[in-house]
């Protein structure tokens, strides 16, 4: 019988024209190119984390969720859609800004097969000065004006830029058009789905030195031009050892934690815990061991681990299926 523990996986690098080798200052071992994502936690087709730890070193996440099912993974710790495990963990290194995105919901009927919405939240984890993000339309921005501007060439006047620095916290719903911009680097917790609408990528080529395609029609069904709830958050109020939360929806919780001195907690049997070491170093222990880690590692706690304890001097973000 396994008994279960902290399970740490091997990323998947994903490269991106945008992307660079700022995830390099995490420890992690990067393949060559512009290196945009870390896959940290993935169960989809087009990336699944291989665990590097214990009993179960060289399993994929899939092998695992579907070999302990909900004993481990919680009563809701299930996509009810595809029944993959819910939530799709990453780093991005922002080199250079991403192309306008939007993101469509679970009901859209253009999903491809299989495949969910997506809706996210980003957490600030580095920016250089004068850092910036997209986050929504301009007010009274409807279908008609975006679509009008797209066709102008002036898209860039209908979107709101927000100023970015570390600690910031982005929520957005499934409809609210969005980019991270060059200098940024985030910790990203977000529905598993790898679904994106581009309304506009700067004219440039792609890897392949082609033109990266647009979505343009999507895009324009998916957007809530009254808005879908997307809220931002300052975080620099967290208190050691509470929990500060930063995102509630459907399909995830984040709260951000200030580890100082010895922290007690446990989890449910409702839900896995994820774990993503924002910065500083410490030791995760639990009934029968413990492993130290450091900024940029990921860890996915089993719905029956039970009681554990975080020490050190850290900052952590912990995720749970709602």
């Amino acid at each position: 019988m396994t008994v279960p523990y902290p399970l740490k996986f091997q990323p998947e690098f994903k490269e991106r024209v945008w992307g660079g080798r700022a995830l390099e200052q995490f420890g992690l071992e990067l393949p060559e190119g512009h290196i945009g994502e870390g896959w940290m936690i993935g169960d989809h087709p087009n990336g699944i984390t291989q665990i590097v730890n214990g009993e179960l070193a060289g399993k994929g996440l899939d092998e695992v969720r579907e070999q302990f099912g909900r004993e481990w993974f919680g009563t809701k710790g299930f996509s009810e859609k595809n029944g993959r495990f819910p939530l799709l963990i990453k780093l991005l290194d922002c080199n250079d800004d991403l192309s306008i995105q939007v993101h469509p919901t679970d009901e859209y009927e253009g999903l491809p097969k299989g495949e969910l919405g997506k809706t996210e939240m980003w957490y600030v984890l580095d920016a250089k000065p004068g850092a910036k993000i997209i986050y929504g339309l301009k007010e009274n921005v409807d279908r008609t004006a975006l679509a009008q501007a797209i066709e102008e060439g002036h898209i860039m006047d209908a979107l709101q830029e927000v100023p970015v620095q570390a600690g910031d916290s982005f929520y957005i719903p499934a409809g609210t058009v969005h980019a991270l911009c060059a200098g940024v680097v985030v910790a990203e917790v977000q529905q598993n789905s790898d679904t994106t609408y581009r309304l506009y990528d700067y004219n440039r080529p792609g890897l392949d030195g082609k033109p990266r395609e647009l979505h343009i029609e999507d895009s324009l069904n998916v957007i809530a031009y009254e808005g879908a709830g997307a809220t931002r958050m300052k975080t620099d109020d967290a208190k050691p050892n509470e929990w500060l939360q930063l995102a509630q929806s459907p399909y995830f919780v984040v709260e951000k934690g200030i580890v100082s001195t010895p922290w007690e907690l446990s989890t449910t049997a409702e839900s896995f815990v994820i774990l993503v070491i924002c910065d500083g170093t410490g030791t995760l222990s639990w009934e029968q061991g413990s492993i130290e880690f450091r900024s940029g590692e990921c860890f996915l706690l089993p719905a029956n681990l039970g009681s554990y304890t975080l020490d050190g001097s850290c900052t952590v973000l912990r995720s749970v299926a709602p």
